[in-house]
């Protein structure tokens, strides 16, 4: 399974970018899906998590109404909008996946098997 996040970059605080992550080796439909980050200094943080239908959506506090997670399971690719970024989301994001429901313990990253290598989120006050 290979997992492939792009679309990070620098934006002002307050803008917004789209994260995109495909999946290879992967039944990309009938798992769950969602994304991390890591800040310099910090550990992983649990950032959304997507079911494969999409019948469940887990969010962290910190990025609630202003993340959105969503995938295409025709094409195979999961993103992350986000809108209203703020310095403190200056991260490392990467996208992760399981097999099957979305697992227990979800917002662990060391109950997801694969991920990818990760992109950079750079927002400048």
């Amino acid at each position: 399974v290979q997992l492939q996040a792009f679309g990070g970059g620098l934006v002002q605080a307050g803008g917004s970018l789209r994260l995109s992550c495909t999946a290879s080796g992967f039944t990309f439909s009938t798992g769950a899906m969602g994304w991390f980050r890591q800040a310099p200094g910090k550990e992983r943080e649990f950032v959304a998590v997507r079911s494969w239908r999409g019948s469940t959506i887990y969010y962290a506090e910190s990025v609630k109404g202003r993340f959105t997670i969503s995938r295409d399971n025709a094409k195979n690719i999961l993103y992350l909008q986000m809108n209203s970024l703020a310095p403190e989301d200056t991260a490392i994001y990467y996208c992760v996946a399981e097999r099957g429901s979305i697992p227990t313990g979800w917002s662990s990253p060391r109950v997801y098997d694969y991920w990818g290598q990760g992109t950079q989120v750079t927002v400048s006050s």
